[in-house]
């Protein structure tokens, strides 16, 4: 019998040229590369009308491969939160015709799909392609503190310190995985951590 699929789980797709008036790329690190791939198989002039807004994250990579497409406009952050007063500016500016294409962790995905709805655009004018690290982006339910890049299970809160079991419950509301306390009823009994979302 197979698994069966958390129904709250994003589920991405594989990024591809769409017809449209304006191409608004949002990628981290590894997700320059599923831009560059996509480009390969995008018609001759496509990104003359396209902004790419790039977080390199620590070691810069792949910047060249998305200088290398000439775009339109190409801005690099070092974290989405430093993108995001530009990015709701540019959603709040947009007209009928708009594509979407996030492409990088699950982290940038849920965080920039959670505004672009915010914004109004319409789903189905956004595609999504998952590339690098499998970390995630975790809500803890007892205090409601966001931590990043999580990859052990259980975790440690950022915020309140708590023992989570990171579940694979999804909330597209707040872009993160949700986190329970593992050892609620003794909080002596600490499980081992396992590095498992890399």
């Amino acid at each position: 019998m197979a698994a069966k699929s958390i129904i709250s789980r994003p589920v991405y797709g594989t990024l591809s040229p769409q017809p449209g008036k304006h191409h608004l790329f949002i990628a981290d690190a590894e997700g320059a590369l599923a831009i560059a791939e996509m480009a390969g198989r995008a018609p001759p002039g496509f990104f003359g009308d396209a902004e790419i807004v790039f977080i390199p994250g620590p070691h810069g990579k792949h910047t060249a491969a998305l200088e290398a497409l000439k775009s339109a406009q190409l801005h690099q952050a070092p974290s989405f939160a430093s993108l995001l007063p530009r990015l709701r500016q540019t959603l709040a500016n947009a007209h009928m015709g708009l594509r979407l294409y996030l492409a990088g962790t699950e982290g940038l995905i849920g965080q920039a799909m959670q505004v672009a709805l915010e914004a109004g655009i319409d789903h189905t004018s956004i595609q999504t392609e998952h590339r690098g690290s499998l970390a995630r982006r975790m809500q803890c339910v007892h205090c409601k503190g966001i931590t990043e890049n999580v990859t052990t299970q259980p975790a440690t809160c950022a915020h309140c310190g708590l023992l989570l079991l990171v579940r694979d419950h999804y909330s597209r509301r707040i872009a993160a995985f949700q986190g329970v306390c593992i050892n609620a009823e003794d909080r002596s009994e600490i499980p081992p951590m396992e590095e498992i979302f890399r």
